[in-house]
């Protein structure tokens, strides 16, 4: 299973970043392999509209089956990412990436 994690930063102990259309990274981690894959989300932050959908497409690349961040996707990107039939879930906004994780692994975080 993929999951993805919307951060401040590429490492384990890196903020976690609340938003998703205009997150500064993917930290992506693969349960099967323990291979981790982070892409960088920042040129996103210079576009006017459509920052969620646009993040939304580029993790479709990754087959992503979770996605933990703090307040979720929008009306828009939140209907592409349904239709890719992702798992979301959210209030990991205030934790570090490692805890955003654990939390989702011990069930503490809401599913949408």
């Amino acid at each position: 299973m993929k999951i993805l994690l919307t951060t401040k930063g590429t490492e384990w102990d890196s903020k976690m970043d609340p938003r998703f259309g205009r997150t500064e990274f993917f930290f992506i981690y693969d349960e099967e392999t323990e291979k981790i894959d982070i892409y960088d989300n920042r040129s996103i932050a210079n576009e006017a509209h459509g920052a969620g959908p646009k993040t939304a497409q580029i993790m479709s690349e990754y087959n992503i089956n979770v996605l933990i961040t703090g307040n979720g996707p929008g009306g828009n990107a939140g209907a592409v990412v349904s239709q890719m039939g992702i798992k979301v879930f959210v209030g990991a906004g205030e934790m570090t990436v490692k805890e955003a994780f654990d939390a989702y692994k011990n069930g503490d975080l809401r599913e949408t």
